[in-house]
Parts: structure tokens; C-alpha cells; sequence
């Protein structure tokens, strides 16, 4: 009895250990090696960095790096240029965030509709997102500078010096740039979403006497509130990361430092300069606030 009872007992912690269908963890174990290689390792190294006088050298050279404890860190906090490249976050993120979820599900809302041309607007809306960034910033860069089209249609009502160049308007243009870039994956996003919400929920809500906006405030948000979760915090975390936007629309963060952001002064520190381990100390204070700032915005959400 016991011989029989000791395969038995092994079974049923395999089970317990590995799930009734073990080979899954095959299948997955391409991605976990994945996520580790290019996230979890780097996080890791970047990390260990920012406690050194860490920099970059020839491979094989042997040199000395420091330990420095929380000074990167300090520095970090003390520096008024990365004071003003997190209120550039914050700004780019109370900007891009709202815009992103209001336009986005409109947009959806209105291509999940028997529009003329629908497919062709569906298409349209997201060209912008799968083409590269340096083509479209041009054409920005066309409309913004100080004799393009929007100046030239605005005449006397421009602002001087021009958007770009301007340290009020610089962030704010970066801001619907990176929103009009991104919309399109949003609005796919929302688009799902709502054809996933059951018509019979809108057939009975008629017939309860519900109106346009009732219909949308009693069926429509709550069925896209999980989406509107994933937009908000993937628009979040894209929003602090911004880097190209800055680094050609306004000449690696001008004017004098007006719409630099954390990923560019780690690019000027790190690469630039050689100052690793105090790039590393930014990205992970940077980390650390993204993360802090989602897990609010998922509790605020999933909350309401």
C-alpha cells in the first residue's frame, strides 16, 4: 500500500506544482526566456548600476567602478534639469492621457457605426501609428515652425517665438503630436472592446425608455471600463518614455531644456557624456514613479 501511495503523493504534487497540463510551461518558455533577456536582466543591470560610478569601457578592459551608494540618486533629486524633465512628463501625461481616452473612444464609438468609407477611416486612423517617426515629425515640423501652415493660418495670433521654439507651447505640441501618433492603436483597442459589448444590452436598454446618453453612461463605459484601464496605464507608461518627440521636434529638448524628458537625459548622460550610473539612477526613479502612477490609475479605475 504505501509503494502505491508514494506515486500517488508524487502525482498529486506534481499537479500541484506544474497544473494538470505540465506542457504548457514548454510553450511559454520562449517568452519567459525573452522577458527575462530583454526585461528583467537589464532592470536588474540598470539597477546595480546606479549604486556605482559606473561608465562604459572598451570589452575586456579592466577599470575601476566605484561604489557610490544613493549618490547618483541624490544627484538625481537635486538636479533642477531632471526636476524640469519630470514636470514635462507630468505635463505630457495630463495632455496625452485624457485626449487619448476621450478622442479614442469617440472614434471608436463612431467607426463601430455603418459610416460611409468606414474600412477606409478605420485604415486611416492608424497609418499614422505604423509609420516612423522621423517621416511624420517632419511633416509637423512643416506645420509648426515659425512660417509654416498653422502660423500662416493663424497670422497675428501666433505665438512669438513660434510653437516649437516656444518654452509654453514646446511641451504641449510634443503632447498632441505623441496623441496623434498613437491614436490609432487606442481607438483598435476600443473598437474591439465595444463589439464585444452584447446588442441585446442596448435593445433593453430602449426599451427602458434609456436615451443616447443613458445608453452610453449605463452600457458603453462600463463595457470598455477594463480597456479604458489598459489604455490609460499603457498611455501612461508610453507617455514617460517619450524620447523621439522631443530629440527632433524641438532640437534634443529646447528651447534651453523646455520639453527635455527623463529617457532624453538619460540618452545625454549615459551615451553622451558617460555618466551610466547616474542615467541609471533617472530610469530607475522613472520606473519607480511610472509604476507608482499606474497602480493609482488602476485603483482609481477599477474602483469607479
Amino acid at each position: 500500500m504505501s509503494a502505491m501511495a508514494r506515486p500517488a503523493t508524487r502525482l498529486a504534487l506534481g499537479r500541484r506544482l506544474f497544473g494538470r497540463q505540465p506542457l504548457g510551461y514548454l510553450f511559454v518558455a520562449p517568452y519567459v526566456v525573452f522577458l527575462f533577456a530583454i526585461f528583467a536582466y537589464p532592470l536588474g543591470f540598470a539597477v546595480y548600476m546606479s549604486f556605482y560610478d559606473y561608465f562604459f569601457a572598451a570589452p575586456g578592459a579592466i577599470v575601476e567602478r566605484p561604489f557610490v551608494g544613493l549618490d547618483n540618486y541624490t544627484t538625481a533629486l537635486a538636479d533642477p534639469v531632471f526636476h524640469r524633465a519630470m514636470l514635462n512628463v507630468v505635463i505630457f501625461i495630463a495632455i496625452n492621457v485624457p485626449l487619448t481616452v476621450f478622442v479614442g473612444l469617440i472614434l471608436a464609438t463612431a467607426l463601430n457605426t455603418a459610416i460611409p468609407f468606414r474600412t477606409f477611416f478605420r485604415a486611416s486612423y492608424f497609418v499614422p501609428y505604423v509609420t516612423a517617426s522621423v517621416a511624420v515629425i517632419g511633416v509637423w515640423l512643416w506645420l509648426f515652425n515659425s512660417d509654416g501652415l498653422v502660423n500662416n493660418l493663424l497670422g497675428p495670433l501666433a505665438p512669438d517665438p513660434s510653437w516649437l521654439v516656444n518654452s509654453f507651447w514646446a511641451m504641449p505640441i510634443i503632447a498632441l503630436f505623441a496623441t496623434w501618433k498613437q491614436l490609432g492603436f487606442y481607438v483598435l483597442l476600443y473598437l474591439a472592446a465595444l463589439q464585444n459589448i452584447p446588442e441585446e444590452l442596448y435593445e433593453a436598454a430602449e426599451v427602458d425608455g434609456a436615451g443616447t446618453v443613458k445608453r452610453v453612461t449605463a452600457v458603453t463605459l462600463p463595457g470598455v471600463r477594463p480597456t479604458t484601464t489598459l489604455v490609460v496605464i499603457a498611455a501612461t507608461i508610453t507617455g514617460a518614455n517619450f524620447f523621439t518627440e522631443p530629440y527632433l521636434l524641438t532640437g534634443r529638448g529646447g528651447p534651453a531644456g523646455a520639453s527635455v524628458s527623463p529617457v532624453l537625459m538619460m540618452y545625454t548622460e549615459g551615451i553622451e557624456q558617460g555618466h551610466a550610473g547616474y542615467a541609471a539612477a533617472i530610469g530607475v526613479l522613472l520606473a519607480i514613479g511610472v509604476i507608482a502612477v499606474s497602480l493609482v490609475n488602476r485603483y482609481l479605475l477599477e474602483r469607479s
